[in-house]
């Protein structure tokens, strides 16, 4: 338990709609149940509200949200936001959700548990510019700001209280409010002392949560939670724990570090320190991509060689744009595959050399492939670029590989092109098959 938490100590309350804050009355049967300013029951009581500032705040469905609040005739019907027949699903509603649709879940999994659903296609464009201007307003809060995705973010608000009038609990919980009132989308907020109680209170209360993991979570709370509980405890290491008994999280208490570290690797550091609420990561705002990638689902499985390299080309050139943008470089390249019975596989290769070159990218990902093409079929291919490194690194002369450096002077000069003339103005030779009209590659998407 950290020293911060104090036996006994009054419960403050927040209204989480018109932002009161209360004392504790003297006894708990006294609180109120509902706000006895505005009469709202969004009452919050927690011994350390007045005291924690670091958050995690997740927006509750995103994708679908957005869509629901563009089209107001869907408001009461199962969205899901997602790729044809042989794609997977992106976002689904609540509504959608208790018929057992999940994200990540195959598209003809979730029609067949929810057939009346009414299936959008990912709008990714839009859902960026909505993410941009939430993210703007929790910048007008604290410029401690870590994104995780699109739609959710670390948020350290310490010593922000002079500044917002308030706690930091309550200056969250405005940024909430104002989030539902003007973009009429809401988001979920979990408050702790730091990122791992974060990020597990925000899932507590969705949707429209506030959930508070105060200093003795630990004990109050951790302890008799499932393993998996822990970030990066998946499914193969809760069948390891379980083979040693190790099914909640207070079974790690009795092991040491140096134990965890020895029967699991570098994640029993992890298993140690999360099992007693330790985390001692600071919000980042400046933390760097980890990966650019593209990835596309088939309409058909392909099991031959030659038509996944010619779908494999125009990924590689998407994460090498991409890379340009961002002004970065891949110290790494990573194949994804998906077989037709939606097993994984990931193959990765580190380069000699940064780059940000599609060149580059296809002939390391090529052998990998290749590798894998034993007459397997395939749903799914993706290449990304990680490791990545800034774009001043990438693709120097090379004395031992002269023709690399001419491989990036041919690049550039296409990237020059197409910058005056368009993206289809000139292209390599192995993008003309798919461009002139091939089938259809499927649904494609990225990530960074």
């Amino acid at each position: 338990m950290p020293d911060r938490a104090i036996p006994g100590r009054a419960i403050p309350g927040l209204c989480r709609d018109c932002l009161e804050t209360y004392p504790e009355p003297p006894t708990k049967e006294a609180r109120p149940r509902r706000c006895p300013a505005c009469d709202s029951p969004r009452l919050v009581w927690h011994p350390d509200l007045d005291r924690l500032s670091l958050a995690h705040i997740d927006c509750d469905a995103f994708y679908a949200s957005v869509e629901k609040r563009d089209r107001p005739e869907l408001r009461d019907k199962p969205v899901i936001v997602g790729g044809g027949q042989r794609g997977v699903v992106s976002a689904a509603c609540y509504v959608a959700r208790m018929y057992g649709v999940h994200s990540a879940m195959p598209m003809f999994k979730a029609l067949k548990a929810c057939p009346d659903a009414v299936v959008i296609r990912p709008d990714m464009a839009k859902y960026a510019e909505v993410g941009r201007t939430i993210r703007e307003r929790m910048l007008e809060l604290t410029p401690l700001v870590e994104p995780l995705s699109i739609d959710e973010a670390f948020l350290d608000l310490s010593g922000t209280e002079a500044l917002h009038h308030g706690w930091p609990a309550r200056s969250l919980a405005r940024l909430v409010r104002d989030i539902e009132r003007e973009l009429d989308l809401t988001a979920s907020v979990g408050l702790s002392y730091n990122k791992f109680f974060a990020k597990i209170a925000s899932d507590l209360d969705k949707p429209r949560g506030f959930a508070v993991l105060g200093f003795d979570a630990a004990t109050s709370f951790l302890a008799n939670q499932p393993v998996g509980i822990i970030w990066g405890v998946g499914k193969s290491l809760r069948a390891s724990l379980a083979r040693e008994g190790i099914t909640l999280v207070r079974h790690l208490l009795p092991y040491s570090e140096a134990e965890l570290v020895g029967h699991y690797g570098r994640i029993g550091q992890r298993l140690y320190h999360f099992a007693r609420g330790q985390d001692d990561r600071g919000v980042n705002p400046r933390s760097p991509a980890k990966s650019i990638s593209s990835e596309t689902t088939f309409n058909r499985d392909i099991s031959a060689a030659e038509p996944l390299l010619e779908r494999l080309w125009p990924l590689c050139e998407t994460v090498a744009r991409r890379l340009k943008k961002a002004g970065l470089a891949g110290a790494s390249v990573q194949l994804k595959l998906k077989t037709a019975d939606f097993r994984q596989i990931s193959r990765s290769r580190r380069l000699g050399a940064p780059t940000q070159l599609a060149e580059e990218l296809y002939r390391t990902a090529q052998p990998l492939l290749e590798q894998e093409t034993d007459g397997r079929s395939f749903r799914l291919i993706g290449i990304g670029a990680a490791d990545l490194v800034a774009a001043e690194r990438a693709d120097l002369p090379d004395l031992l590989d002269p023709e690399r450096t001419k491989r990036a002077q041919v690049e550039r000069a296409i990237d020059q092109v197409r910058a005056k003339l368009g993206d289809q103005a000139i292209l390599k030779g192995r993008g003309l098959h798919l461009h002139k009209g091939a089938p259809s590659k499927g649904t494609q998407r990225g990530n960074s």
